[in-house]
């Protein structure tokens, strides 16, 4: 969609303001940077401590197989925000600018009458003002955020204006979500607040009072370096379950709770060395289970009465439609959509996805984008009264490729989950391999079943096939106005 056609949307949807918006859920997205599924103690996880995830998990929506769309940070994000592949839209690793053709859900929301926010971690695009892939650019009235991960007392781009702030990093964020969320709450208005945490993603760097429940672990580890970021990576995990809670207590004080969606995950799987898989094969980076399976519970009191688990297999593109739906938004998507409405789900209705999941680890390197670097260089500049202007990647974010990308090669690692079965398509310079695994029976991927199965790979391949050809085809810029 072009620019134009956004705007001519955004204007009609704040001229048809008669929406009863006061019956409209409140919506909060919190996304963990690099937490995998088994950073949960309610997952089994011998060390971390997690009371307030482990309490959502008891009372809420838990999804045992929720996937990130991608195994690596900023794919997963753009998925989350347009509910489509992050390859259609070119975000093939971190650094990826997001394209400001892509409709986001905030902007949908937005024409309907919501308030919109970014906190935290973006990695979506430059923060600087001539940057054309803001948060600002893609449907959010108010940010404040960080072009990567952060740390504690983060430099962040308040509207573009470097700012520097104190504390442990995932309070940080949560405190200036739960200012921005009190204002609101005095209106009748609904609001959209995506809350994305910078943790627990290294180097890692535990609050004091977070390290302390930790740092009698590991005492046998013979490499000093490796026990460090264990207990800190753990300590930053207790940091996120802390300003979790701390935004869950703040909207049931302020009386809003019940109508409030608050939807919690993580952007991939588990980090190696530090992180935990649950026992699932692979790591961030990785296309298996290990890889692409995170942490995921949703809450909605006022629809979502009664606790319950579902082992669907679902995904981050689903938050997209999902999200629209529980917000009573027709929207009919002029592209490709990936991800699917979880509402029948939920209700228990359905128990299978009406769209099978695909998967593909573009074969490509990520971009740099050290955070802390920028924002002091940002931060310093300002000061002195001058600006810094965004890499001329970001200012052109909405430049389609000229190199095309080509319907005989798909490189890199691709899967595509239809029911139980999960086939792998491994495409480098030697060649295509296939592997076959059934995750009901085998949710390790232990057992290759590619040469005993050939007839369900032929007709896994062929979805697949048609799906890389679509998702390669939206890349190229088919799914935009000329």
């Amino acid at each position: 969609m072009s620019n134009a056609r956004i705007l001519v949307c955004v204007m009609a949807g704040l001229l048809a303001s008669s929406i009863a918006n006061a019956d409209r859920p409140n919506i909060i997205l919190v996304m963990a940077d690099d937490q995998g599924w088994g950073d949960m103690a309610y997952n089994g996880h011998p060390h971390v401590k997690t009371p307030n995830f482990d309490a959502a998990a008891k009372t809420g929506i838990k999804f045992s197989r929720f996937y990130a769309a991608a195994p690596v940070c900023s794919p997963t994000r753009a998925s989350v925000l347009t509910g489509r592949h992050p390859n259609r839209m070119g975000v093939f690793k971190w650094g990826y600018p997001m394209r400001p053709q892509e409709v986001t859900i905030a902007e949908v929301l937005q024409q309907h009458g919501y308030a919109t926010a970014h906190f935290g971690k973006w990695h979506l695009g430059s923060l600087r003002h001539n940057s054309a892939a803001t948060p600002g650019r893609s449907g959010f009235d108010h940010w404040i955020s960080a072009p990567n991960f952060f740390d504690n007392d983060p430099i962040l781009s308040n509207y573009g204006k470097a700012l520097q702030y104190e504390g442990e990093s995932s309070i940080v964020t949560a405190d200036l979500a739960i200012e921005w969320i009190k204002e609101l709450s005095k209106s009748d208005n609904p609001f959209f607040a995506v809350v994305w945490f910078g943790s627990p993603h290294g180097p890692h760097q535990a609050a004091d009072e977070d390290l302390t429940l930790y740092s009698h672990l590991f005492a046998d580890e013979e490499k000093k370096n490796l026990r460090r970021n264990k207990i800190n990576f753990l300590g930053e995990v207790s940091g996120m379950d802390r300003a979790y809670g701390r935004l869950r207590e703040s909207i049931r004080k302020l009386g809003i709770e019940e109508n409030t969606v608050l939807w919690y995950t993580s952007d991939n799987g588990a980090l190696n060395r530090v992180g935990s898989s649950g026992g699932f094969r692979g790591h961030k980076g990785q296309v298996y289970e290990g890889g692409l399976l995170v942490p995921s519970i949703l809450h909605w009191p006022a629809r979502f009465k009664s606790p319950m688990e579902t082992d669907t297999r679902c995904n981050s593109s689903d938050i997209f439609p999902t999200i629209l739906d529980f917000a009573g938004i027709e929207h009919t998507p002029d592209r490709p959509m990936d991800g699917q409405s979880l509402t029948g789900i939920i209700l228990g209705e359905q128990t299978e996805r009406d769209k099978q999941m695909g998967f593909w680890d573009y074969q490509t390197n990520g971009r740099s984008v050290p955070a802390a670097k920028l924002m002091s260089e940002l931060l310093k500049a300002q000061s002195s009264g001058t600006e810094l202007s965004a890499s001329d990647t970001d200012i052109h974010a909405d430049r389609l490729p000229t190199e095309k990308l080509g319907f005989d090669q798909y490189l890199g690692q691709a899967a595509w989950i239809k029911g139980d079965w999960k086939l792998h398509r491994i495409e480098n310079k030697m060649g295509v391999k296939f592997e076959l695994y059934n995750l009901e029976n085998d949710p390790s991927e232990k057992h290759d079943l590619a040469d005993e199965k050939q007839q369900i790979v032929d007709e896994l391949k062929l979805e697949l096939m048609e799906w890389l050809r679509s998702v390669a085809n939206s890349y190229n810029g088919a799914d935009y106005d000329p």
